[in-house]
Formats: C-alpha cells, structure tokens, sequence
C-alpha cells in the first residue's frame, strides 16, 4: 500500500520488461512471523541485508534498491546529489549527508523545477546529459516538517520512526516528472549546498579546482570507473559553473537560486526566459 501510494503516478508494468534490478521482501517465517514481525529482502536469489521490522517496509524497500543502484549502474557516474532541472539544464547539488540536499531538492521540485533524483545524478558520460533516477524524496527528522510547512498540498507519505537515520518520510515526484522520466538533461550548474542553523543565504562561486574535488568525492563509483570517472568529473567541472550555497531558510535559498538562473542560462547561451 505504502509503495502504491508514493509511486502513484507511475504506470504499472507487468509484461516482463528487463530491469537493473530485481527486489521481492517477504515477511519472516517461523516465530518471527507472531512476535516483533520481520521482512526480508531478496535479490536475485540472495538475502543481502539483515531482516527489518515489518511495520516499516517502505524505507528499507527505498535503502535496499538505493544500495542496489549504486551497485549495479557502473556505465554511468552516479553522483551523490539532488539534480533538478530547468530549460532543459541540471542543476546537480552534491552533498553530504546532513547538508539539507534532499530538504531543498524538495522545495525546488515543488516550486516548478523538475525533479531527476535527490540521491542520484547520474551522468551517462557517453551522451554528456543527466538521466532521470526518478524515486521518492527521502526526507530525515526535522526536514519533514520543514517542508510539511513550506508545501502543505505535498504528497508526503507517512512518517517512520526509530529507523537508522531517525524518523523518515517520503515525497512523491509529482506527475511532470514521472512523465519526462526518460527525458535527458544537459548539464547546466552545481551548487554545493550547506544547511546551517541560523546562517544568512550566502552563495559564492566555487573555483574549478574545488568544484572538482567536490563532484569526485561525492561520486559512489568514481575510482570505479577509473579513466571514465575522470573524464566524466573533468568535462562536468568545465562545463558547468560551480557556486557554494550556505543557508537557513527555504525561501530565500530558493529566491538565490531563482536570481542566479539568468547567469545559468547565459552561460549555455540560451536566450532570456
């Protein structure tokens, strides 16, 4: 029910189509089934993770098939980042965790901007774009309200407590984006968000250099790919202008981000929106 609900708008497809990756949870057996009930992950035959409470499957559904992901799609880059996209460009936002990169990855996606992923960008370095890997937005702890109260139309699923990361909900991507799913995005800007509890909205560009280890560091499979990743960082850093992001308040890093657009555009010399 709970993946029904936040996976509303996506189709449901039943004619055997491939896909990267195969996830089925069952609940324990035995005893486990009557007292403190479990679930269990399998994919492709094996059990790679420790069983789970069974009244809160749909985090360890979302974690298990992030994990996989970042496993299994090595002919990509995959950047851990908020990617959001505009006129076509990606505005790709590496972080660590902590940093509000899901929290503000959020409100842009509510606030008309397109929404590829808040845990993913994932570059395909042979096309030079940014797919889509389109999923919940996973939101932690005080982030829930925050955006709770900065969209309070969202679709937001329910709450679970007393998981690893502390209490965690879930965004459901909005209709637009489930339907431009499979539609690329050229690189158009970093921006290297930091929340930071009563900081003033500074944005600064970031030197290339510093933009480079950035985009490195926060790369799941960067040494990975060895030349490619390489490669790939490299042509992302020249490509895309870099700007490091502190804020506080939602509306005025959002207002940032709108201000600095126009520059974003004009560097990819498209004309004024």
């Amino acid at each position: 029910m709970q993946v029904q609900t936040l996976y509303a708008a996506f189709p449901f497809v039943d004619d055997g189509v491939w896909a990267d990756v195969h996830l089925q949870m069952d609940r324990s057996l035995g005893w486990r089934r009557w007292w403190r009930p479990q679930v269990l992950l399998r994919c492709d035959g094996s059990f790679p993770f420790e069983p789970f409470p069974a009244d809160g499957p749909f985090p360890f559904f979302e974690w298990s098939c992030n994990w996989m992901i970042g496993r299994r799609l090595n002919d990509l880059l995959l950047l851990h980042a908020g990617v959001v996209e505009r006129d076509g460009l990606a505005l790709v936002m590496p972080a660590l965790p902590g940093s509000g990169k899901s929290t503000l990855t959020a409100a842009l996606s509510l606030r008309g901007w397109r929404l590829l992923s808040d845990e993913f960008g994932a570059f395909d370095p042979e096309l030079g774009s940014f797919r889509a890997m389109l999923k919940p937005v996973g939101l932690k702890n005080q982030s829930i309200d925050v955006i709770r109260r900065f969209a309070p139309e969202a679709a937001i699923g329910p709450s679970f407590p007393k998981t690893h990361k502390g209490v965690v909900a879930h965004l459901a991507p909005d209709l637009l984006a489930v339907d431009q799913r499979h539609v690329p995005a050229r690189p158009g800007a970093v921006v290297l968000p930091k929340w930071q509890a009563g900081a003033v909205t500074h944005l600064e560009p970031w030197p290339a250099h510093l933009a480079f280890s950035a985009l490195a560091f926060n790369a799941f499979n960067y040494t990975l790919l060895g030349q490619v990743g390489f490669d790939a960082v490299v042509s992302l850093t020249q490509q895309c202008p870099t700007w490091n992001l502190v804020y506080s308040d939602l509306n005025d890093a959002l207002a940032a981000l709108d201000a600095l657009w126009p520059s974003i555009r004009a560097h990819h010399d498209l004309a004024p929106a």
